[in-house]
């Protein structure tokens, strides 16, 4: 049986040398994740779904030996509290390698392009980059997007 590898997990991305980005991984691409140096997870996605979520995510990764960040995103709704929250994680973790994930990399590349926009200094074109390469916001995302960045950007 081949080992898993991080790059395996569904819509994976890797972002830069500390950041991946990915859907939902399994148990055994966690582990891939822990080998390859992941040092936190931050997961996006909620857990009452088990088509998109694992039995015991929390535990699993602390396991392996990484840290674990939970700021369930509902899909259809995001707020500007999930974003403020996701913000903070990844100032707590900016000198950590995280894997940033949720059930198909939709939620994740929509708030690390706001993220990058807001708190990096970002164009928006290039911010929004590995979300183009995933999707396009539907009627929930879009007018989100458009008001952080109303709200928020510098």
């Amino acid at each position: 049986m081949a080992t898993a590898q991080i790059t395996d997990i569904i819509n994976f991305r890797r972002i830069d040398s500390k950041l991946d980005t990915a859907g939902q991984p399994s148990e055994e691409e966690l582990a891939a994740a822990a080998r390859d140096g992941i040092e936190v997870v931050i997961n996006l996605a909620l857990h009452d779904d088990p088509r998109y979520s694992l039995r015991d995510e929390p535990d699993t990764v602390n396991a392996l030996g990484m840290d674990y960040v939970h700021i369930p995103v509902k899909f259809d709704a995001p707020t500007e509290h999930d974003l403020l929250a996701f913000f903070d994680a990844m100032e707590m973790n900016a000198s950590k390698r995280i894997l940033l994930h949720c059930a198909a990399n939709k939620r994740v590349t929509a708030f690390l392009g706001l993220y990058r926009v807001i708190l990096q200094g970002w164009e928006p074109d290039a911010a929004f980059a590995p979300m183009k390469t995933i999707w396009e916001p539907n009627e929930h995302w879009a007018p989100f997007i458009r008001a952080m960045l109303e709200k928020h950007r510098p």
